[in-house]
């Protein structure tokens, strides 16, 4: 055969070669998964309901158009479900049939006998309600994911991140494909390449592809500042970036992107040459060279995708049946924690908790973390100990201690946090020497950082947790003072339907307990904001509440505050290190305000710490008049601390700084949830 006759084949067959092959390695076999149960309504297993849904899922990955969306609604009246669902634009069809059958699978596992659920899967959506949702733009619930790498020169990152996503907004939301999709990346100034990709679900308009992309586009500094990778997820949009990273098929968004009109997936057949001697010899050659050629360059994928696994940290723990491998990468050897911190040495020894001392440590390559050396009498295995750190890790948020880790050796028990350099807010606010550094604006920071802290770990975590022990010595400063809540060894696993539990053993710290959870047992987020009220108090008074005395009288920090505040007085029991700012009084004023509505002695008075965050972000939004607060008797007095109640005395706290922490990071008390 001449070579005029078989090179356009080679050529074609190389080229074919290397379309599977970018289709194939761009797709990782490990699936990350994240989901939203709504909990406005249960179905039993043998309902209608039940039976419907069942019925509409396992048609979704057959009937799935060559676009990747599908709508479809069966039953009638509350027995009535509706199904969208929506496949990745770079997705070829056989892909995206596959992967939505997994994720109607998983779904139901996710969300057993809830009325309305979201599934985010790798590359699909999938969500199901007894409610409308065809055509009704959907921004809430969101979820979001990122990477650990961290990028440098954060103000240049951001200005050409910004100028890339904007781009692909336009684009997804006006242009006329079929998928309401675009896909680019960008090299930035640091010869670093950005990738980035965005979708909408096909069935919103323009208007609400491009509302719910900006959405998107203004949590990613909330939720992910310095992350390299950030994915944002909604039930009508999906953003996601990545430094350095091409994880979408940019083969298959090239050839998309082409033209405005759906394009058939291209074919993974090579055409029949004509009709001829040849024939036989061509088969031949496609039959034993395709094979070999695809084995040696998936192998050599495999190898690539292997070696890149050990370098490069997922961007989210993913959810298995089988979590034991994600336990032993958060293991560390003990004797490698034992001479990071010089054998526990009394000279690394930043405090002692509850529940077992904190020591400083320096990794080998010179990481600095903080270890808490757990007392052997906690009566906890070592399956639940670990769970309880499974459960800790997943907590990802700017305002949260981050735990790295964990080391079990026999009796001992470690756990390994990130080290926070400024350690404990209450070295700051209750030492006399200290508390000058701390001016309004360093507070008004710290108040802020907690509240939206509260914030996802009550709402916006895939958990819903209770802190149950929020105070000053649990809130870190790192080193720009910004606060990161710490020690959740006294958190409750909440579950969104009930509206508060009831316990039968009270811990916590007294001052900063709720009155139904000291009296009765009763906690829920509520709690949380009681105690955030108190921090808030404390914060802007310079005292501690289970330290005070005011010198007239035997009323309570939160009395005191709250009598000076009915009568119009409320600047006498300002720290006076704070009094110098009188620009700022109005602020200071507005959450002494905030502080006294947290505190109030009926929970359902309090707010939301959704509520608070909006209270300090906008002066604008009118306060209610917050109640009397509930009183406590402190659990000891200090003679010589006194803050002015009705008279503007100062204060001296000359003798409160004897049991101040310092980078107290722990695990207090581990309880099954």
């Amino acid at each position: 055969m001449s070579s005029r006759k078989w090179l356009p084949n080679f050529i074609f067959l190389i080229c074919l070669i290397n379309l599977v092959v970018t289709v194939k390695s761009e797709f990782p076999t490990t699936i990350h998964f994240n989901y939203k149960c709504l909990y406005n309504g249960n179905y039993t297993s043998n309902s209608t309901y039940k039976t419907n849904l069942d019925t509409l899922l396992s048609t979704v990955s057959t009937n799935i158009d060559n676009n990747g969306f599908y709508n479809a609604s069966t039953g009638e009246n509350s027995d009535r479900v509706n199904v969208i669902a929506l496949c990745r634009a770079d997705l070829q069809p056989y892909q995206c049939h596959d992967y939505v059958k997994n994720a109607t699978v998983e779904i139901l596992k996710k969300c057993p006998n809830q009325k309305q659920a979201f599934l985010w899967h790798e590359f699909c959506m999938v969500r199901y309600s007894n409610e409308t949702i065809f055509r009704t733009p959907a921004y809430d619930p969101f979820d979001f994911g990122y990477s650990d790498e961290k990028v440098t020169n954060l103000d240049k990152f951001y200005q050409e991140l910004n100028i890339l996503l904007d781009s692909l907004r336009n684009q997804t939301a006006y242009n006329s494909s079929p998928k309401k999709f675009a896909a680019a990346s960008r090299v930035n100034r640091d010869y670093e390449t950005t990738y980035a990709f965005e979708q909408c679900t096909p069935d919103i308009t323009p208007k609400e592809c491009d509302d719910c992309l900006k959405k998107s586009l203004l949590r990613i500094r909330e939720c992910c500042d310095e992350a390299g990778g950030v994915r944002i997820l909604r039930p009508s949009c999906y953003l996601r970036f990545e430094t350095d990273f091409p994880f979408y098929n940019e083969t298959m968004v090239e050839i998309l992107q082409t033209t405005a009109s759906p394009m058939p997936p291209p074919s993974l057949s090579p055409p029949q040459p004509p009709p001829g001697k040849d024939d036989n010899t061509t088969r031949n050659v496609i039959i034993v060279i395709v094979p070999i050629v695809v084995c040696l360059i998936l192998g050599l994928c495999i190898g690539i995708i292997l070696r890149t696994k050990k370098t490069r940290k997922p961007l989210e723990k993913i959810e298995t049946d089988n979590e034991t491998s994600t336990i032993e990468s958060l293991q560390y050897d003990f004797s490698t924690i034992r001479a990071a911190t010089e054998n526990f040495s009394d000279a690394n020894k930043l405090g002692q908790g509850g529940f077992g001392g904190v020591y400083k440590g320096k990794m080998p390559k010179g990481i600095e973390i903080a270890v808490k050396r757990l007392s052997r009498d906690l009566g906890q295995g070592d399956l639940e100990f670990k769970n309880e750190v499974l459960l800790l890790t997943r907590l990802q948020h700017r305002n949260l201690v981050r735990l790295l880790g964990f080391s079990v050796e026999g009796s001992e028990r470690l756990l390994i946090y990130e080290w926070v350099q400024n350690g404990s807010l209450d070295r700051f606010i209750f030492d006399p020497n200290m508390h000058p550094y701390l001016d309004w604006g360093k507070r008004y920071i710290i108040i802020g950082g907690v509240a939206k802290g509260l914030l996802y770990l009550h709402e916006d975590s895939r958990l819903q947790i209770i802190h149950r022990d929020l105070k000053a010595s649990n809130v870190l400063l790192d080193g720009e003072m910004k606060p990161k809540i710490s020690d959740f060894g006294m958190a409750r696993l909440f579950v969104p339907e009930e509206t508060q539990h009831s316990t039968s053993r009270i811990v916590g710290t007294y001052g900063y307990m709720a009155p139904e959870y000291v009296m009765h047992g009763q906690f829920s987020v509520k709690s949380d904001v009681f105690s955030f009220g108190v921090l808030v108090l404390e914060i802007i008074c310079g005292q501690k509440t289970n330290n005070f005395r005011n010198r007239e009288s035997m009323d309570d920090l939160l009395s005191c505050v709250w009598k000076n505040w009915h009568e119009g007085t409320a600047a006498n029991i300002i720290d006076p290190v704070l009094r110098a700012s009188l620009n700022s009084l109005r602020d200071i004023l507005r959450c002494i305000h905030i502080g006294l509505l947290c505190v109030q002695e009926n929970s359902t008075n309090r707010p939301t710490m959704a509520s608070v965050v909006l209270m300090l972000s906008s002066s604008s939004l009118t306060l209610s008049v917050p109640l009397q607060p509930a009183f406590f008797l402190p659990g000891s007095f200090d003679p010589e601390i006194s803050l002015p109640c009705e008279n503007g005395s100062s204060n001296d706290q000359s003798n409160n700084n004897a049991h101040l922490s310092t980078n107290d990071v722990s695990m207090s008390e581990l309880y099954p949830r």
